[in-house]
């Protein structure tokens, strides 16, 4: 299986790089995975809507130049479906079980994610309804795509 996981944002912080880096250490050893990391517009203060729909646009372009034809798309994003992690273990599963083994998850900017990236995705996943720093939300979801594909081969995970 093939993940990527395209995200908006740079990761300063080293105790961010440490985990995401132990998460692609640790997945390495069941599947290929590449973190492609997209740089982020800037928002000014007291930025109008217009102005805010504008950064996602450009964002989301940027997303879609890194998104292959052959690749099942999964945009993080707040309307998206809620799953627990044996609901999302599943559901990769399956993806792989229907010959999807190109999946790609979409971390958007701290704005979102753009009405285009949205409509090119497959599926909506939603975390949580509350509010995350896209930073740390990209730990989370390699934890969870991790925990996933433990569930997956049969081995022990926290509950």
């Amino acid at each position: 299986m093939n993940i990527t996981i395209i995200c908006v944002g740079k990761i300063k912080e080293k105790y961010l790089k440490s985990a995401i880096d132990e998460y692609v250490k640790r997945l390495s050893r069941y599947c290929k995975l590449n973190v492609v990391e997209l740089g982020d517009e800037k928002t000014p203060d007291n930025a109008s809507e217009k102005e805010e729909l504008l950064i996602k646009e450009k964002e989301g372009e940027s997303i879609l130049k890194n998104i292959k034809d052959n690749m099942f798309v999964i945009a993080l994003d707040l309307k998206g479906n809620m799953l627990s992690s044996e609901e999302l273990s599943n559901y990769i599963k399956d993806l792989g079980i229907r010959g999807e083994s190109n999946i790609a998850f979409v971390i958007g900017g701290s704005l979102g994610i753009s009405k285009a990236v949205l409509e090119r995705a497959n599926y909506k996943l939603c975390f949580s309804k509350m509010t995350f720093p896209h930073q740390l939300f990209r730990v989370m979801l390699l934890e969870q795509v991790y925990r996933g594909i433990r569930i997956i081969s049969g081995e022990p995970y926290h509950k």
